[in-house]
């Protein structure tokens, strides 16, 4: 009872809701052409530190961040704060992010989780945006296409409550409502399922704290926007790496059609590898620099705050699987692409055999022709 009391009674003073939605436009973006075709509001982004942290805690090159007028969307009782931030990364990426009010009772953060899940509207009306933004910045684009992927992550932001509480409560006393805020579930999670959703939990001072979970995260304190901003790069990585592995596994596939088509429909023409040999080697290219431009593109080096936010943000949404899973794709289209070359080397020799047995036998034969030569 004295938990169920304790969150009738807690209000959020100041507070807002972050959702970000995350998009793949293209193989990369000139972010210096965008910025002279974008006359909105923009601003080429840097992670604001609030802590101290080394100079090379930097994105590179940094990214893009366009405000664009928009309606309000209506999500349940409440509505989205008029305009969007629209974040470009130069390789490729888009992130749409809404805001929210959360000021009122705890409580209502639950029914507000419950209604952000998948929400169809929200999930329009962000790539209606992303659409926009292509559509001026097309130019800059290389190889524009909005992928059919998207990842959407939620952060709820808290810096004052009433009565005031210590950070530490939010992991203790409120952890259950928190887990199910977390996971969007209204049912009370068991003890397992509460410990798994809460287990990552991070802070700097004794006035903050960070509970990051899979599909959304909290975040209590004040000048929180450098966490919020390692949050949101680590939401695209997310997508540029399902993104990288749906196309390895299309490349992979194509490479093995390749590799095990009929002998019969190549066994006259030496040179048709040729044609497979330049596709599957640009697949490899493309995937390698993409998977190299996101990986490098927030230099974490050091053992400061924020990159322990991204490590603990990696972990939840499993990146390193996604790291190994991709290494592991590449390898095997290396090993194809190298079959398919072995092959192409075999028959080109095979040729160049038979061309000089026929031409010995042509010789010995004109070599009995009566009057031949002369």
């Amino acid at each position: 009872m004295q938990r169920s009391s304790e969150l009738a009674e807690l209000v959020i003073e100041k507070g807002m809701c972050y959702v970000v939605f995350a998009y793949d436009i293209g193989a990369g973006i000139d972010l210096d052409e965008a910025d002279r075709r974008i006359l909105s509001g923009k601003d080429r982004g840097r992670i604001l530190r609030k802590r101290p942290a080394p100079q090379y805690f930097e994105y590179r090159p940094p990214p893009l961040r366009i405000v664009q007028d928009s309606e309000p969307v209506s999500i349940a009782d409440r509505t989205t704060h008029p305009g969007v931030d629209v974040v470009l990364y130069d390789f490729g990426a888009v992130s749409v992010i809404y805001r929210i009010g959360v000021e009122g009772p705890f409580s209502a953060l639950l029914p507000l989780s419950e209604a952000l899940y998948e929400n169809v509207a929200l999930l329009e009306h962000s790539r209606q945006r992303v659409e926009s933004v292509l559509a001026a910045i097309r130019p800059a684009v290389e190889k524009a296409n909005i992928s059919s992927f998207v990842e959407d992550y939620t952060m709820f932001h808290l810096e004052a409550c009433s009565p005031p509480i210590a950070p530490e409560e939010l992991a203790t006393t409120l952890v259950q409502d928190v887990a199910q805020i977390l996971r969007c579930e209204r049912e009370p999670l068991s003890a397992q399922e509460v410990r798994e959703a809460t287990s990552s939990t991070i802070s700097f001072g004794r006035q903050d704290i960070t509970i990051i979970d899979w599909n959304a995260a909290l975040i209590f304190g004040s000048e929180m926007e450098d966490v919020r901003a390692v949050l949101e790069f680590a939401n695209v990585e997310l997508l540029e790496r399902r993104f990288l592995d749906q196309q390895l596994d299309d490349a992979l596939d194509e490479a093995y059609e390749a590799l095990s088509r009929r002998e019969w429909e190549r066994v006259r023409w030496p040179g048709s590898f040729q044609a497979d040999l330049r596709r599957i080697a640009q697949m490899q290219v493309d995937s390698a620099i993409l998977f190299e431009r996101v990986t490098n593109a927030l230099k974490l080096l050091g053992d400061q705050y924020l990159a322990r936010v991204y490590r603990a943000a990696s972990q939840r949404f499993h990146l390193e699987g996604w790291d190994a899973s991709i290494l592991r794709k590449l390898q095997t289209l290396e090993s194809i692409y190298g079959k398919l070359a072995d092959q192409t080397g075999n028959r080109r020799m095979e040729v160049l055999e038979w061309i000089i047995i026929i031409l010995i036998a042509v010789s010995i034969i004109l070599s009995f022709i009566p009057g031949f030569p002369g």
